[in-house]
């Protein structure tokens, strides 16, 4: 994965130029793209621009070439523009381009144009405060060499990576006494010894060069059928010059913030709910579950426990199922990891709240 990242490095641009200087024009799949009068970068493939006439329809002059605009590019020219709104999918791209083009032309600024596999992929703030590059392959670079220097014995599991997002994960089993050995034992006196033998700490690394996350690294448990995200640990967003150190700096703090990651875990078994199901059901709706996975899972946990009284860590676990459905249910990657973020909130929701003796519907 880290050879792969280099060589995207090295055949990756960064571009500063001024915002007013970028001109949008419409790439339809029925115009005639010789009468565009400006040409596109030599580097462009024909292959790349009847892509793009099919997805975003839009290129953009960057100095004295086109470039077509990727999907993930989308969001960072609307901010650059500073337009919205919900009927800009729905003019034409004729309009949509010419609105781009007169919006960026008001600002006396820089653009920061990442491009990238023969399309812009993003288009960022400028300015000495903006955006930081965080070139990816450093990034993991830097944390495999702390893992190795101060958590031997880590192994890479697998790693993703698409135009929008990155991620990479690592199990650490020799650390497993040091970093949950007292949850283990916990769960163990509970009675959830088999679980307790089936877990190993891990992390998971994910990054963006589009806008999409900064550069974070969070605990998870590893489980032979599903693993547990328990909340991040590290992350060091593009912003205010950051740099490729300050998140090696901020990885040395790994070890205390996985533990706290841990006991904010171990605190869901001292909350007692007397109606967990419908504690479940409402915080699956407050944290905007996807519905059927969500559904399921409930049903599954009601099936298991009778709607008997239970902890917010069982109930936690249990909503763990909701990740395996939506994996087996051919979600996307990068979709599937903004779910497991969004489900650590869990982690500190006040259970209490949500634990009511009406039943509610996703």
């Amino acid at each position: 994965m880290y050879g792969f990242h280099t060589d995207l490095s090295a055949s990756t641009r960064w571009l500063r130029v001024p915002l007013s200087t970028l001109l949008f024009y419409p790439l339809n799949t029925d115009m005639d793209l010789s009468g565009i009068s400006v040409p596109f970068h030599p580097d462009v493939s024909e292959e790349a621009v009847t892509d793009t006439t099919e997805n975003t329809r839009l290129a953009v002059k960057i100095e004295d070439y086109l470039w077509p605009v990727r999907d993930t590019a989308y969001k960072t020219i609307l901010d650059r523009a500073r337009v919205n709104g919900n009927s800009l999918p729905k003019i034409s791209k004729e309009l949509l381009s010419g609105i781009l083009t007169n919006c960026c032309q008001l600002y006396r600024e820089d653009a920061l144009v990442l491009i990238r596999d023969q399309k812009v992929s993003a288009v960022h703030g400028g300015g000495e405060n903006d955006y930081s590059v965080l070139p990816i392959d450093a990034l993991l670079n830097k944390l495999q060499t702390v893992l190795d220097s101060r958590f031997p014995g880590s192994t890479f599991l697998n790693g993703y990576s698409d135009h929008a997002l990155v991620s990479a994960k690592w199990s650490m089993p020799e650390q497993t006494e040091d970093l949950i050995g007292t949850y283990l034992s916990r769960l163990a006196s509970t009675g959830d010894a088999l679980l307790a033998e089936k877990l190993t700490p891990g992390i998971t690394f994910t990054t963006s060069d589009t806008g999409v996350a900064g550069a974070k690294v969070s605990a998870y448990l590893c489980g032979k059928r599903m693993s547990v995200n328990i909340g991040s640990c590290i992350q060091v967003d593009h912003r205010s010059k950051k740099t490729v150190d300050d998140f090696g700096n901020a990885l040395d703090g790994l070890f205390a913030k996985f533990g706290d990651a841990v006991g904010k875990l171990m605190k869901l078994m001292d909350i007692q709910l007397d109606y967990p199901v419908n504690a479940m059901t409402r915080v699956c709706k407050a944290l905007k579950m996807p519905t059927k996975a969500a559904c399921e899972a409930v049903a599954m946990f009601e099936m298991a426990t009778g709607n008997g009284p239970a902890t917010a860590h069982d109930v936690y676990m249990a909503m763990q199922e909701i990740l395996f459905l939506c994996k087996v249910g051919g979600m996307p990657e990068n979709k599937l990891m903004f779910i497991s973020e969004n489900l650590t909130r869990a982690l500190t929701v006040k259970w209490n709240d949500y634990d009511c003796a009406k039943g509610v519907n996703l």
